[in-house]
């Protein structure tokens, strides 16, 4: 089952330095772009993901074409996908070792999500960190602590 109970997501959240946002954009206007933006300024350190912007730069992070190319600990795998497409995030997610997967707002995909809790990995689905964060009061990282992963 999904986290839904706000200790379970504030743990998850106060315990996490590292965040992949698979289908980040490079357009201020998106709502990936936003929460990207805050989770950085929250102090995680935000990988962006996007197989069409590959190479480029979002809020000063390169762009990666899949999970498996970072090559550091993910934490959570925050997924701006639809929920037919989020299926393969999960996958890349669980082939790299993720923690935990989060399907945005919208994005509902149970055969992912019990296939990445199968796996041992986390799951929240339909919920947005940038909302998460400010209403369960979870404090900024420590920058320095979010570099050394």
């Amino acid at each position: 089952m999904p986290l839904t109970r706000d200790e379970d997501i504030a743990e998850l959240l106060t315990n996490a330095r590292t965040i992949a946002v698979v289908g980040a954009s490079d357009r201020p206007g998106r709502p990936s772009y936003g929460v990207m933006k805050f989770l950085q300024d929250h102090g995680y350190r935000v990988f962006p993901v996007n197989p069409q912007i590959t190479g480029e730069h979002v809020l000063g992070e390169f762009v990666w074409r899949e999970l498996a190319q970072i090559g550091v600990p993910i934490d959570i795998v925050d997924i701006f996908r639809r929920p037919e497409a989020a299926g393969e995030a999960v996958d890349q997610a669980i082939f790299v070792g993720a923690k935990a997967v989060w399907m945005q707002l919208g994005v509902i995909n149970h055969e992912a999500a019990e296939r990445a809790e199968a796996a041992g990995l986390k799951v929240v689905m339909d919920r947005c960190p940038a909302i998460d964060i400010p209403r369960l009061r979870i404090p900024p990282r420590d920058r320095e602590v979010a570099a050394a992963g």
